[in-house]
């Protein structure tokens, strides 16, 4: 039989982990048009895949069904967007 307590602990954890995600809607509101790629990234994190396309670099921190994307020009924001945050 398992033990209940390590059951208990496991999920505690992974509640931990899944608790301490920077990608909350209070990081996301501190994000400002002009900020730097190195600011965003202490906001929220590494992002999770960049892409760049001529000047612009896309960045999207998260998954498909929740995220928040954004773009830099010359290393700035420029443009940025987030999805199921709330």
């Amino acid at each position: 039989m398992r033990n209940p307590l390590r059951i208990l602990g496991v999920a505690a954890l992974a509640l931990g982990i899944a608790a301490c995600t920077k990608l909350t809607v209070e990081n996301y509101d501190q994000i400002k048009v002009g900020m730097r790629y190195d600011e965003v990234k202490r906001l929220l994190g590494e992002p999770t895949k960049c892409s760049d396309l001529m000047a612009v670099r896309s960045c999207t921190w998260g998954d498909e069904t929740r995220h928040v994307q954004v773009n830099f020009i010359a290393d700035q924001v420029v443009l940025f967007s987030s999805a199921n945050l709330r």
